[in-house]
């Protein structure tokens, strides 16, 4: 048994974890009625899964009210970590809400005792590592771990506590996030870099320079795992021609999520771009584009005969009423061009969107440097149907940019670039909260 909070989160961070939350278990939160997780889909942004799936997709037909996901989800004590391979999610957008379920089947060391009663001031404590892996354990009512808990005033993502990953360093993320921000804007001018593997900062010169030499000021070395880049939070910078009005220079790229449907799929890329694209406005011989803006507010465009479309979704409720739908490019006899389901859209969304900052930066060459600006916007609590609702009044828009070159050859060289995207000022629409730091 773990005697402290202390030793906990020692534990959990032994194991990996970069995250650390803790849920007040409710008499409803057992394995019967399963874990709830919140009246919306913030909580796929906080806890890892696999792909979304619909759990009645046997049943030719059906509309879809009811998702799983599975969670990589394991037990842990002092004798080690235990595997409990039947837990995941479940999603019901006719509510909307998420729950855990199936976290005590198949695991012999899962605390069965704590999670299978309906006492109430239980204790529910998840670490997160940087692989997806989610680890938990579960303290009783009068357990000391729960009373330390109970104790503090812990800032808050959602239904969830946020804890720090050791007892030393009480101070929050957020705090912990823009100490180092505030830090960064009085180095001034700093050197465009990235960091390596290894941890040392290397020259950088390509023109994208920007959040890479950020990243490698807050310690943060690019990979491919699908974790928030600082403690949780998601730190995006974007260029501006001055910090006085910080203006943006271009639109937020949100995701970049290939077509999952459609004519683009069933024929390929070069057979939707033989159809829908059109030849390149500049003059460059044998190549064919596909770009535009594409929302729910435009008709066909007038390049491409494509419009978007959105299925499955209810814009007056706000929710989604079959988990089948997604968003569709239709042309003028309603023929899908290109669609994106929402169960592959939500994976993409959930990935790093729970906490974001957006940090303001100059740029000058030579040398290539950027300066960070002093002016904040940090957001937290997204939901996916926070996206939909901005998507279905055109706040977020469909900005291809693919190219076919040598388009009359048998081999013709594809570049792929599929965006979503909004203007800066829309940014705010997309979280429940969100507050302007200035240093």
């Amino acid at each position: 048994m773990v005697a402290s909070l202390g030793q906990l989160l020692d534990l959990m961070r032994h194991h990996g974890a970069t995250r650390i939350y803790a849920k007040k278990l409710a008499p409803n939160d057992n394995s019967k009625n399963q874990v709830y997780l919140g009246g919306d889909f913030s909580a796929l942004n906080i806890i890892p899964h696999g792909e979304i799936y619909s759990d009645d997709a046997d049943i030719a037909g059906a509309v879809r009210d009811r998702a799983k996901a599975a969670v990589d989800f394991y037990w842990i004590d002092q004798a080690g970590r235990h595997k409990a391979p039947n837990t995941g999610l479940i999603l019901y957008p006719k509510y909307p809400e998420v729950r855990m379920s199936g976290f005590l089947l198949g695991c012999r060391a899962a605390p069965s005792g704590i999670m299978r009663v309906r006492d109430a001031g239980r204790m529910l404590i998840l670490g997160i590592t940087r692989q997806g892996e989610v680890m938990g354990y579960a303290s009783a009512a009068d357990d000391p771990i729960t009373a330390e808990l109970n104790a503090h005033d812990w800032p808050t993502v959602g239904v969830f506590l946020e804890l720090p990953l050791t007892m030393d360093q009480l101070e929050s993320p957020r705090n912990r996030l823009l100490n180092e921000l505030r830090r960064i804007y009085q180095l001034n001018w700093i050197a465009s870099q990235k960091l390596a593997a290894d941890g040392i900062k290397t020259p950088y010169s390509a023109r994208n320079g920007g959040g890479y030499t950020l990243e490698a000021e807050l310690g943060i070395t690019p990979n491919g795992y699908a974790e928030p880049d600082f403690m949780g939070w998601e730190v995006k910078q974007y260029g501006v021609r001055d910090f006085v009005n910080f203006r943006p220079k271009s639109p937020v790229t949100l995701m970049t999520p290939e077509p999952t449907g459609g004519i683009y799929r069933t024929e390929g890329v070069a057979g939707f771009m033989t159809r829908f694209g059109y030849p390149d406005q500049s003059g460059k011989p044998d190549r064919i584009n596909f770009g535009g803006r594409y929302d729910c507010q435009r008709q066909h465009h007038a390049m491409t005969g494509l419009r978007m479309t959105l299925t499955g979704y209810d814009t007056d409720t706000g929710k989604i009423t079959d988990l089948d739908g997604g968003l569709n490019l239709i042309d003028v006899d309603e023929e899908i061009a290109a669609s994106w389901s929402f169960k592959g859209m939500m994976a993409h969304w959930n990935r790093k969107h729970a906490q974001a900052a957006y940090v303001p930066s100059l740029f000058q060459t030579p040398p290539p440097e950027y300066s960070f600006g002093a002016h904040i916007l940090l957001c937290e609590q997204t939901d996916f149907l926070l996206f939909l609702k901005a998507f279905a009044a055109g706040t977020i828009y469909y900005d291809p940019a693919v190219k076919m070159e040598n388009a009359s050859s048998a081999n013709p060289k594809i570049k792929r670039r599929s965006q979503f995207r909004v203007a800066h000022a829309g940014l705010t629409q997309l979280y429940q909260q969100h507050e302007h730091v200035q240093f």
